[in-house]
Formats: structure tokens, C-alpha cells, sequence
């Protein structure tokens, strides 16, 4: 899971470069709802880690 958070993260630099840097309006909004995706899988994959380690 931990792997697609990380594919996540890069979509989301690739689509906030191009979205931000005023090349696409609408990449702007795709960045932000996959960076909340993102921050989702990220802490999802954290707390599931931490509790098998455990």
C-alpha cells in the first residue's frame, strides 16, 4: 500500500507542477484532490506499518 501511496505522490507532483505553473486550470484541482488522496493512503499506510510491527 505503502507503494501506491508513493505513485500517488509522484502523480501528484507531475500534475501540481503542470496545474499550478498555470499550464491547466483543471490539473490545478485534479493536484489537490490526489495530494488529499495521497495524504490519506500515506497515513493509512503509517498506522497500518506501525501496527503489525507492533
Amino acid at each position: 500500500m505503502l507503494r501506491y501511496a508513493l505513485i500517488f505522490f509522484t502523480v501528484v507532483i507531475i500534475a501540481g507542477v503542470l496545474g499550478f505553473g498555470g499550464i491547466a486550470v483543471g490539473m490545478a484541482s485534479i493536484a489537490k484532490i490526489l495530494f488529499l488522496i495521497l495524504l490519506i493512503l500515506l497515513a493509512v499506510s503509517f498506522v497500518t506499518g506501525s501496527v503489525r510491527k507492533v
